[in-house]
C-alpha cells in the first residue's frame, strides 16, 4: 500500500468506528477554549466559527456551548451520521480542509480539532486563509499524552513495539513546519494540561478508535489491548486511570 493509499485507508477508517470514537474520546479542558480567545485576540462568543473535520462533534460542540455561531465541516459519512445524532442543534455540512464548502472571507475563526494532519496544507493553507476574514484565526490544536508521566511513556513505547511506530500522528505532527511548509502562518504557540479519570476499559476504548488500530488486523489490535489492559491493571488496580493530557495549541492570525 502507497503512503497515500495508508494515509487515505486511516483518515477514512473513523467512519466505522464513530460511535466508539464518540463514546470514548477525551473532550478538552474550559482552559483550551480560554487560550485561543487570547491567541486569537476575540471572544469565542458571537464569532463565526467553522469547525473542521469535526468527527463527531467533541470540540463543536465545545465552540457552541461558549457562544461561538458554529458550523461543522466533516468528510466522512458514518462521522457525520454520529454528529448529527449527537448534537442535532448544529448545522453540519460535508467537506474537508483541502477544498472548504466556505464562501471568501466568511468566517472569524477556523478551527481543526485533532484534525489538520488529515489535510494537505499545500491545498489546506491557502483554504485557510482564503476562507478567514481579516483579522480572523486558524486554530489548531491536539490531544497528546503528557509523556513525562511514567505510565503513559511506557505504553507509548509499547504501542511503538507493537506496531512499529515511533510516536502516533497527534504528537509527531505537531511542529509548525509540517504544519505549514509555505511558511505563510505566523503561529502563537500554548500547552495546555489537563486529566481525566476513566475505567481502564475506556482509555482502552479510546485508544482502539485510534487510525492505527482501526486499519491494523482484528487479532493483532485484540492482543495489544488485551496486553495492555493487563499492565494497566497493575498502575492502577482499582481499574480507574488517571489520564494526564497536554493540549497542543497552534493558533495564526489572518493580516
Amino acid at each position: 500500500m502507497t503512503t497515500a493509499s495508508s494515509h487515505s485507508a486511516r483518515a477514512q477508517s473513523f467512519n466505522a468506528a464513530a460511535a466508539q470514537y464518540a463514546a470514548n474520546r477525551p473532550s478538552y479542558p474550559p482552559a483550551l477554549f480560554d487560550a485561543v480567545e487570547d491567541l486569537a485576540g476575540r471572544p469565542l462568543t458571537g464569532a463565526r466559527v467553522a469547525d473542521v473535520g469535526a468527527g463527531t462533534g467533541i470540540a463543536t460542540a465545545l465552540l457552541h456551548a461558549r457562544g461561538a455561531d458554529v458550523l461543522a465541516v466533516e468528510p466522512g459519512e458514518g462521522m457525520a451520521a454520529q454528529f448529527r445524532r449527537s448534537n442535532p442543534g448544529i448545522p453540519i455540512v460535508r467537506g474537508d480542509g483541502n477544498t472548504l464548502p466556505l464562501a471568501d472571507a466568511s468566517v472569524d475563526l477556523l478551527t481543526y480539532a485533532q484534525a489538520w494532519h488529515w489535510t494537505d496544507p499545500a491545498l489546506a493553507v491557502p483554504e485557510a486563509l482564503r476562507v478567514l476574514r481579516p483579522g480572523g484565526a486558524l486554530a489548531l490544536w491536539w490531544n497528546t499524552d503528557a509523556l513525562d508521566v511514567p505510565w503513559l511513556a511506557d505504553a507509548a513505547r509499547r504501542m511503538g513495539r507493537h506496531f512499529a511506530v515511533d510516536v502516533p500522528a497527534e504528537q509527531r505532527n505537531v511542529n509548525p513546519r509540517l504544519i505549514d511548509p509555505s511558511g505563510r502562518l505566523d503561529f502563537s504557540e500554548r500547552v495546555v494540561r489537563w486529566s481525566r479519570r476513566v475505567p481502564v476499559d475506556t482509555h482502552l476504548a479510546n485508544l482502539g478508535s485510534h487510525s492505527i488500530f482501526l486499519v491494523a488486523e482484528e487479532e493483532h489490535t485484540a492482543a495489544f489491548l488485551a496486553e495492555e489492559r493487563r499492565h494497566l491493571l497493575q498502575v492502577f488496580p482499582d481499574g480507574i486511570a488517571e489520564v494526564t493530557y497536554d493540549v497542543k495549541l497552534l493558533v495564526a492570525r489572518n493580516a
